[in-house]
C-alpha cells in the first residue's frame, strides 16, 4: 500500500487474500497518528507492517507470514528507486494519482503472489513506458523475453564504446575504538569497490587480487597455509557470479554499463594501525583544561598521508583556546564542539605535537561535559 501524511490508501495491491485493506485503519491509529517515535516494523492484530517513507508519504508491506524483513525492505527500496526512475525524484501524492495505471502495472510486473520478481529499471522500461522509449511492438518476442527471464538484465546487449576502459577506485575506512589507557577495545577495516565500466559487448572480466579471499577461517586455519586475504564478511553486486566464487574464490562478472559498486567488505584481524595518538588531558580547576596530544605515523617513512584531520572534543561550555602545532593549522569550531588540527601532507614515521589551553565559562555543574 502507499498512503499519504493523512492516513489515506493512494495505491493499493493485493497479493495474497490474508490482508484486507481495512488494515490501514490499523496503521493509521497505530503508526501515523502516533506522537511517539515508532519503529519500520509494528505488530498489529496478528499482521506485519513493514513501512518506509518518501516526502511525506508511506509505502507499506503488509503480511501475517513469517518473511525475510531484510527482504521486504529491500523491495521497498527498488520500488522507490523504480518510481523514481518513471516519475521524476521528488515525486509526490499528486504525480502518483495522475499515473495510476502506470504504477498497477509496475506492481504487477515487480511482484507476483507476494515473491518479488523482476525490479531492474533498465528491463521495466523495455516494455512499461511513459511513451518516451520504444515501444513493445518495435523489439522482436524472443528479444523481449530473453531480457526478462534472462539472468544478465542489468546489461543490454548491443552496448558500444570507441575505447574499452575500465576504472577501479578501492576506499577503505579504519575504525579504532581506545580505552582511556590506550587499549585498544575495537579496531577494523571497512571497504568497498567502485568500479566504472566503459566496455563493448558482453565482457566477462575477472577481479584479480594479490592473494584469494579467505572467509572460513576454520578450515583455513586447519588446512593449508597458503597466503590469503582474511575477510570476516563481504556482500557482492548481484552481477557476481557466486558459483565461481564459492569454488574458488575467484571475482568472475559480466559489469553493468557506467558507475557501480562491485563488493563490500569487512576485516578484523591484522591490521596496521596508520597512526598512533597519545592524548593528555589535565583539568585546572572549574574554568580550564589543558590538553596535550601527540600523533605517530607507523606507516613507513616512503610514504605519506594527505589532508589528515583530528578532531579533540572540548566541553559545550568552551569560551576560547590558545593552540599550539608543530605541523599544520588547528583552530577551535565551535559548530563542531571540537578542536580540529588539519595537515595537508603527514610523512611516515613522523611525530606531531599538538598543545591547547582551553578556558571554560563558569557553570553550576561541576562538570559541564
Amino acid at each position: 500500500m502507499m498512503l499519504n501524511q493523512k492516513g489515506d490508501i493512494l495505491i493499493s495491491r493485493q497479493y495474497r487474500d490474508d490482508v484486507s485493506r481495512a488494515a490501514a485503519d490499523s496503521f493509521r491509529l497505530e503508526v501515523i497518528a502516533a506522537k511517539e517515535t515508532v519503529g519500520p516494523i509494528k505488530r498489529i492484530e496478528n499482521c506485519s507492517f513493514l513501512y518506509t517513507r518518501h516526502l511525506n508519504m508511506y509505502l507499506v508491506a503488509l503480511t501475517r507470514s513469517n518473511v525475510n524483513p531484510a527482504l521486504v525492505f529491500e523491495y521497498l527500496f527498488q520500488k522507490i528507486k523504480i518510481l523514481k526512475a518513471y516519475l521524476g525524484e521528488e515525486f509526490d501524492e499528486n504525480s502518483m494519482r495522475n499515473n495510476m495505471t502506470l504504477i498497477y502495472e509496475l506492481m504487477d510486473e515487480t511482484m507476483d503472489f507476494g515473491y518479488p520478481q523482476n525490479c531492474a529499471v533498465d528491463v521495466l522500461r523495455l516494455y512499461i513506458n511513459l511513451g518516451s522509449v520504444k515501444t513493445v511492438d518495435d523489439q522482436e518476442p524472443s528479444e523481449l523475453t530473453s531480457q526478462i527471464t534472462g539472468a544478465i538484465d542489468w546489461r543490454r546487449e548491443g552496448i558500444r564504446h570507441r575505447r574499452n576502459e575500465v576504472y577501479i577506485d578501492v576506499l577503505e575506512s579504519v575504525n579504532l575504538l581506545l580505552s582511556s589507557t590506550g587499549t585498544i577495545l575495537r579496531n577494523e577495516v571497512t571497504g568497498q569497490v567502485q568500479m566504472n565500466t566503459k566496455l563493448t559487448g558482453m565482457p566477462e572480466c575477472k577481479f584479480g587480487l594479490n592473494d584469494k579471499l579467505v572467509i572460513d577461517r576454520e578450515n583455513y586455519h586447519h588446512g593449508s597455509r597458503k597466503a590469503g586475504v582474511e575477510i570476516d564478511d563481504c556482500t557482492f553486486h548481484r552481477c557476481v557470479r557466486l558459483g565461481k566464487f564459492d569454488a574458488d574464490r575467484t571475482i568472475t562478472f559480466i559489469p553493468p554499463d557506467g558507475e557501480f559498486e562491485l563488493m563490500r567488505y569487512r576485516v578484523t584481524d591484522n591490521i596496521n594501525l596508520p597512526f598512533r595518538v597519545i592524548p593528555a588531558v589535565q583539568e585546572e580547576g572549574q574554568t580550564r583544561v589543558s590538553i596535550n596530544l601527540k600523533v605517530i605515523a607507523n606507516f613507513s617513512d616512503k610514504l605519506y598521508a594527505q589532508h589528515v584531520i583530528v578532531r579533540i572534543p572540548v566541553p559545550r561550555n568552551t569560551s576560547k583556546a590558545k593552540i599550539k602545532v608543530s605541523l599544520g593549522r588547528a583552530k577551535y569550531e565551535p559548530e563542531q564542539q571540537a578542536i580540529v588540527w588539519r595537515v595537508k601532507r603527514f610523512l611516515g614515521k613522523a611525530e606531531c605535537m599538538l598543545s591547547a589551553d582551553v578556558d571554560l565559562m563558569p557553570t553550576v555543574r561541576k562538570k559541564a561535559w
